[in-house]
């Protein structure tokens, strides 16, 4: 079995949750089998500790890119900065309004989090619309930091979060893809 599919052995679908009709994908049994989580860190570690591809900074989005980003950063040898949700920063902030289905979030990130020039790696748990990973991005740039690429273990592609972050110019980097919601 490749990576990938064993990856994805190891999600779980949820049905109709949070809302009907939505396919949840719970990345935490991959977190809970350490064997597990073992092959989904080595496997961004690997790509990531090439010259070429090597961040500066991890940045993480609120709340499970923390989980991921972080363990990558330590792993690289490298710092991590976490990309929060509004209101959840203690120190000077700015921020990001995006767009949901239903509304809008503004995700924010202290001023110091990264320095002009940084290249940094933008970590999350999945791609679905590409909102929040678009607004990480964004951030990220008011700062002066590049971001290199995003990351993330899954991707749904049919919601269009792929084509429109790639179309931003952001190279993007995911382990398995599920069709549909």
């Amino acid at each position: 079995m490749d990576t990938a599919a064993y990856l994805k052995a190891h999600i779980r679908t949820v049905a109709d949750w949070p809302a009907p009709g939505v396919q949840f994908r719970d990345i935490t049994p991959l977190l809970q089998d350490p064997r597990v989580f073992r092959v989904l860190i080595d496997t961004f570690i690997h790509r990531y500790m090439d010259r070429d591809k090597r961040p500066d900074v991890v940045a993480g989005l609120d709340a499970r890119g923390f989980i991921i980003g972080a363990v990558v950063a330590y792993e690289l040898g490298v710092g991590f900065v976490p990309i929060r949700k509004k209101g959840k920063l203690p120190f000077t902030t700015v921020e990001q309004t995006y767009e949901l289905e239903y509304g809008s979030a503004t995700v924010e990130l202290h001023t110091d989090a990264v320095k002009p020039g940084d290249r940094v790696l933008l970590i999350d748990d999945l791609i679905a619309t590409g909102g929040t990973m678009m607004a990480g991005k964004k951030l990220l740039e008011k700062l002066g930091a590049t971001v290199t690429e995003g990351a993330a273990i899954v991707a749904l592609p049919e919601l269009g979060g792929l084509q429109r972050l790639q179309e931003a110019g952001l190279p993007l980097f995911t382990l398995v893809s599920f069709e549909g919601h």
